[in-house]
């Protein structure tokens, strides 16, 4: 599933960039695949550098849970040097199963059908998701541009809702390729008053790689 926003390059390339040190924004050029060794010893390098600073280790993509054999032989042992944070697109609820007990931390991207065009059977697959997630500790995110509707965000509300009111929702202003938000204001804080009848906690946060430059 690609998004319309989506800034992901999913071609494969062979190579892969990796951070000379730890918010240093200089990269290496390194080539894929690269071994759990390598990471584990990278990670252990820089916890060294900056001790007490890292929050978990971020697994993103494309889509993690499309690789749920690999990550359950990994995922054990990044765990051992740091918490677990997943990041997905909340369509794969049996992948998630297979990994859960791996996971400390969820963040799940809702999909807005105007802006995915997977249509409304979407929904179901969300639910179903975030019941599974609801054991760890989730977050759900929305990106939304001006397409985003009101009966979107109430459908997007309503089934967080169903599950556990708590559940922050994080809706996040599209970002356009040339820098430019995707959203106007009042659209953007009505669809957070609309989310906020339904929800206890409802943040605006702008994209922060993008408004960073990072990655």
């Amino acid at each position: 599933m690609e998004c319309r926003y989506c800034d992901t390059d999913h071609s494969d390339s062979g190579i892969f960039r990796q951070e000379t040190a730890p918010g240093s924004s200089e990269f290496h050029h390194l080539q894929q695949p690269v071994a759990l060794d390598d990471i584990l010893v990278t990670i252990e390098k820089w916890i060294a550098l900056l001790p007490g600073t890292h929050h978990s280790i971020s697994v993103t993509g494309g889509e993690p849970l499309l690789h749920v054999d690999i990550l359950n032989q990994w995922l054990p042992k990044l765990r051992r040097l740091l918490p677990i944070h997943l990041e997905t697109n909340g369509t794969l609820p049996a992948q998630l199963a297979e990994l859960l007990t791996h996971l400390d931390y969820i963040s799940m991207d809702m999909k807005l059908p105007s802006a995915s065009g997977c249509g409304e059977d979407i929904w179901e697959l969300h639910r179903q998701f975030l019941e599974i997630a609801h054991s760890s500790q989730v977050s759900v995110k929305i990106v939304a541009g001006n397409t985003a509707t009101a009966a979107e965000i109430s459908k997007a509300a309503e089934i967080i809702s169903q599950v556990d009111r708590n559940i922050p929702l994080f809706i996040q202003p599209l970002t356009l390729l040339d820098g430019r938000i995707g959203i106007s204001v009042p659209h953007l804080l009505k669809l957070q008053e609309l989310a906020s009848t339904a929800l206890h906690d409802v943040r605006v946060v702008p994209q922060m790689h993008k408004l960073l430059g990072a990655l």
